[in-house]
C-alpha cells in the first residue's frame, strides 16, 4: 500500500488541554485482563511502550478499577488503587514517556453490568443507580445518596493518584452502559431524587464525578470524558436523538470540568443524526455543541467493521476509510482518532501507516491477538 494522500496530517502534533500530543493517533482502551490479581506488571508496561514507540501519540489504557469492591468483573483487570498496582502503573507511565508518548488511564466502574458472583470479590453484589441491570431488570437495591458520595470520592482519589504517578491526564469511562452511563440512560436510571429525572437532571452524577476529579487534580490536568449512545447488548440505544438533546446532555458535563470528549461509536464514518447532517459523526457533533476537542473511534484499520444492528458484517476498505478520516480532520470535525483492534493485532500499525506499508500490518483476527503483544 502506497502513501495515502495527506496522511502526514495524522502525524502532526495536536494540542489537547495544556498538552501537545505528538500525533493524532490514540490507542483506544481495550480490556485485556492481563494484570495478575489486578497489578500491571512489566509485560503490561512493555505492551504499551511498543505502541508509543511506533507512532501512537496518546495511550488510553484499558479500563482500571476505582477503589470500590464491585468496580469490575475479573480478578486480572487492573486496579487503580493499592500501593502494588500504583507502583505497576508508574512503571507503565515511565516506559511510555521514555518512548516519546503520552498516557492516560481510563478510570472505570462497571456498575450494573457486573454479574452476581463475578471476580474479584465474588460475594459483592453489582450496583447501579436504580438497582437495575442493562435489561432494566431489578437485581439489587438502588444506591443510597451516601453510597453515591463514597463512589464519587473513589473516582476523585483515582484521579489524584493518576497525577501523583505521573500520568498525563485521565479518562472517565462514561460509555457503553457502565456506571456513569447508567445514570445518564433513562432505561437504567429511574431515580426520583436529584440524580434522576429528565435528560439534564440525569447528568448530575457525571457532573459531580467530573467536578470531584477536577478539584482533586487542579485546573491544568487533562480530563477526558468517554461516552456513547450504544450500550452493551443494545447497539440501537440513544441518549440523545438530535443535536439539541446532545447539547442538553453534554453541556453540563463539559462545564463541570471536561477538557476533551471521546465519542465512542462502532463505525466512525457513519452520521449520527442523518436528518441533520449526512457527514457529521458523534465526535463532530460533540465538538460542535460543546466547543471542546474530541476523539473519534470506530473500526479504523479494519477490513471488516463492527457488525451492524442486524448482525451483518460490514466490509470496508482500509485505505478509503483512512482517506475519509483525514478529510474529516482537515475539516476540523474532530481532533484525534482512537484505534483499537488494529493496534491490538499489530503494535507497529501506526508506524506502518506512516511509512506507507500497511500491507505489512498484521490484520486483526482471533488468531492474531492470541499473543496480545
Amino acid at each position: 500500500m502506497s502513501l495515502i494522500k495527506d496522511q502526514d496530517v495524522l502525524f502532526h502534533p495536536v494540542p489537547l488541554g495544556n498538552l501537545i500530543i505528538p500525533t493524532r493517533i490514540a490507542m483506544a482502551p481495550m480490556t485485556r485482563a492481563f494484570s495478575p490479581n489486578g497489578v500491571p506488571d512489566e509485560n503490561v508496561a512493555a505492551y504499551y511502550r511498543r505502541r508509543a514507540e511506533n507512532g501512537v501519540g496518546l495511550i488510553i489504557t484499558e479500563g482500571t478499577a476505582i477503589n470500590h469492591p464491585s468496580a469490575v468483573s475479573h480478578q486480572d483487570i487492573p486496579r487503580f488503587h493499592g500501593e502494588d498496582a500504583l507502583a505497576g502503573w508508574k512503571q507503565v507511565v515511565d516506559e511510555v514517556h521514555q518512548a516519546g508518548g503520552m498516557i492516560i488511564p481510563q478510570i472505570w466502574h462497571v456498575g450494573g453490568a457486573r454479574k452476581i458472583g463475578d471476580l474479584p470479590n465474588e460475594k459483592e453484589l453489582p450496583i447501579s443507580p436504580s438497582g437495575l441491570d442493562l435489561t432494566g431488570t431489578k437485581v439489587t437495591d438502588p444506591l443510597t445518596e451516601e453510597e453515591i458520595k463514597q463512589i464519587i470520592a473513589a473516582y476523585a482519589q483515582a484521579a489524584s493518584d493518576a497525577k501523583k504517578v505521573g500520568f498525563d491526564g485521565i479518562e472517565l469511562h462514561g460509555a457503553h452502559g457502565y456506571l456513569i452511563d447508567q445514570f445518564l440512560w433513562e432505561k437504567t436510571n429511574k431515580r426520583t431524587d436529584k440524580y434522576g429525572g429528565d435528560l439534564v437532571e440525569r447528568t448530575t452524577f457525571a457532573q459531580e464525578v467530573v467536578k470531584a476529579c477536577r478539584e482533586a487534580v487542579g485546573p491544568d490536568f487533562l480530563i477526558v470524558f468517554r461516552y456513547s449512545q450504544w450500550k452493551l447488548g443494545d447497539y440501537g440505544a440513544k441518549l440523545a436523538h438530535n443535536s439539541e438533546e446532545l447539547k442538553q446532555l453534554l453541556q453540563p458535563i463539559s462545564e463541570a470540568g471536561v477538557d476533551v470528549f471521546h465519542a465512542s461509536t462502532r463505525r466512525f464514518w457513519e452520521p449520527e443524526f442523518a436528518e441533520e447532517s449526512d457527514t457529521w459523526n458523534l465526535a463532530a457533533w460533540t465538538k460542535q455543541v460543546t466547543g471542546k476537542p474530541t476523539i473519534t473511534v470506530g473500526s479504523l484499520g479494519l477490513d471488516h467493521a463492527f457488525r451492524d444492528e442486524n448482525g451483518a458484517a460490514n466490509e470496508t476498505s482500509i485505505s478509503e476509510n483512512i482517506e475519509k478520516l483525514i478529510s474529516k480532520i482537515q475539516q476540523d470535525e474532530f481532533d484525534l482518532v482512537a484505534v483499537g483492534r488494529a493496534l491490538l493485532a499489530d503494535p507497529e500499525w501506526a508506524s506502518k501507516l506512516k511509512d506507507g506499508a500497511l500491507e505489512k500490518a498484521v490484520p486483526y483476527s482471533q488468531e492474531s491477538i492470541k499473543q496480545l503483544t
